[in-house]
């Protein structure tokens, strides 16, 4: 892990810094998805991320600001960082997946007119109290008393489809060794990252086994789902799919290419 600084920088910093940085904003932007918010379990869990994040942004803050002071690494904060910043990366990315894969089954069922079998498969009598099931049968009755809850949910799939697919390639390079969506290509650098020289967290280079993406630090994860409280246009089909093509490097065309 080496730091890089770049004299040619902007005034203005990319980043907060952690003081103006409100510790519920992350948790509050989890909350407000479908299907999260409202299970008590998954709730937890973006909890549990919103408060080692502050403690994170604080230790990315002081690796930075020991790098500046020695100028050189200082090896074993660092080492620390690194180690806690793939745990949070891991967690972050698994709470995500669990809930984009809720969505996309809830849409199924009620795209097949499964949604009231699947109601009573989790409304069945298990001898015991089953709080996860419950909570689950509430969700698919809600969704059947507002089927327009379906139209929203495929909303927020959307509008998370690029953050969490940046997630997800840091996270098979870092705990996989591999490409997202090559199995079996080996990872670049699996695990190397650099200090960022704006806020200290690790910069973690994206790359498709083609080209390099750019980097990805754990910092811009999070702000990006703090982003999702307030997300901008919908991204259409077409967007979505350049980015799909870019991040498993396929070549755009060329205009030899294009009909005259």
């Amino acid at each position: 892990m080496k730091g890089d600084f770049d004299e040619d920088r902007p005034d203005d910093p990319p980043y907060r810094s952690p003081e103006e940085i409100d510790a519920s904003e992350l948790r509050s932007a989890l909350w407000n998805l479908h299907f999260l918010g409202d299970d008590m379990f998954m709730r937890m869990q973006a909890f549990n991320l919103s408060i080692v994040d502050p403690f994170l942004m604080n230790l990315e803050s002081d690796v930075l600001q020991k790098l500046i002071d020695e100028e050189r690494t200082p090896v074993p904060e660092a080492t620390f960082l690194s180690a806690q910043s793939q745990m949070w990366i891991f967690a972050a990315y698994e709470l995500l997946r669990t809930w984009r894969q809720r969505c996309r089954d809830i849409i199924k069922w009620s795209e097949n007119s499964g949604l009231q079998l699947k109601l009573a498969e989790l409304e069945k009598d298990m001898g015991y109290p089953h709080v996860a099931r419950q909570m689950r049968a509430d969700q698919l009755r809600r969704v059947i008393a507002e089927p327009s809850t379906i139209a929203a949910v495929q909303d927020q799939l959307r509008v998370t489809h690029i953050p969490f697919a940046r997630m997800e390639a840091v996270r098979v390079s870092i705990a996989k060794h591999e490409v997202m969506g090559r199995r079996n290509a080996v990872a670049l650098r699996p695990g190397y990252a650099r200090i960022n020289q704006w806020c200290g967290s690790l910069d973690y280079e994206l790359e498709n086994g083609r080209y390099s993406m750019g980097y990805i630090s754990r910092r811009d994860i999070a702000d990006e789902i703090r982003a999702l409280s307030q997300p901008g246009p919908l991204p259409d089909d077409e967007m979505l799919k350049e980015f799909d093509d870019f991040m498993r490097g396929v070549e755009p065309p060329s205009f030899d290419d294009e009909p005259v």
